[in-house]
Parts: structure tokens; sequence; C-alpha cells
């Protein structure tokens, strides 16, 4: 019993394992060609009517940028993340081609999100950055992108890449 049960941890071990390279493989072919040195720009006018600038904010102390779409069905699984995150540090959300601002303020609402969200109707912000996977969350620190994530993301995973950049 032993020796199968040992087997078995090592076979999970190994499926775990490759399971970790993919992943991390994926990602790093989808954010080979983001920007990793200066942020691109994103200013403008929140949903909420209030002004932010990312790379302003990122000189006080790290953002977390999230590429989501209401639309897209992985970021129906990170956006609760991101929104709980959003209580604890900067956050500063980039909905691309989800329609109207009053669309997207009803969408959060009847989800119930709290965190910034900068409307991105015919995704501008989107191109300036080379995002194309959503969802995308990158961190900026000092106006330079220090960490870049594409897809489904863990809560840990996230958190841990957040404080590694305090």
């Amino acid at each position: 019993m032993k020796k199968r049960l040992l087997g078995w941890s090592k076979d999970l071990a190994i499926y775990g394992a490759l399971a970790i390279v993919i992943a991390v493989s994926v990602d790093w072919y989808r954010t080979k060609d983001l920007p990793r040195d200066n942020a691109p720009n994103i200013t403008g006018e929140l949903i909420s009517g209030e002004y932010f600038d990312v790379v302003a904010q990122s000189h006080q102390q790290p953002v977390v940028v999230y590429f989501w779409a209401t639309w897209c069905g992985a970021c129906r699984f990170v956006t609760p993340t991101i929104d709980w995150l959003s209580e604890y540090y900067p956050v500063v959300a980039v909905s691309g081609a989800s329609g109207a601002d009053g669309r997207v303020q009803r969408y959060m609402a009847h989800r119930e999100y709290q965190f910034d969200n900068l409307n991105d109707p015919n995704s501008d912000i989107f191109r300036s950055w080379g995002i194309s996977v959503t969802p995308t969350i990158a961190i900026v620190k000092n106006g330079q992108v220090v960490s870049m994530t594409t897809g489904i993301t863990t809560p840990p995973g996230l958190l841990a890449r957040v404080m590694f950049h305090q």
C-alpha cells in the first residue's frame, strides 16, 4: 500500500512540475512582445469620474493594471481576485471593447466590482500596450513594467507578484 501511494505521489509531482513548466512557457510566449521597460502611459477619466495616471501613481507605490473585457470568459474567474486585491493595493482596470461607459458601469455594479476602471471602448489603450489576450495583468513600479502575466491566475500567485514588487 505504501509503495502504491509513493508511486502516486511521484506521478503527481511529475505532472505538477510539467503543468508549471507548460503554464510558464505559455505565459512567456503570450507576453514576449509586451512592454517590459517604460510603461506606456495610461491616463484618463475613470468610470467613476476621477482622473487617473498610472505612471504618476506608480512612483508612489506599485500599480496593478488589469486588462479585461466584459465578454471575456477567463476574466470571470480572475476579476473577483482583482476586485479583492483592489481593497489593499492600487488597481486600475482597463476594459477593452466592452461597450459604452454606462454598459460597463452596469456590468460592474451587477457583479459588485469596486475597482477603478478606465473604459477603452475602441481598445486604443490595449493597442498601445500590445495587449491581445484578456485577461492580462501588469504591475507598474516607478514607471516601469516589472511584472506581466496573461490568462487565469490564482489569488496567491497574484498576491505574491504584488508583494514581491513592493
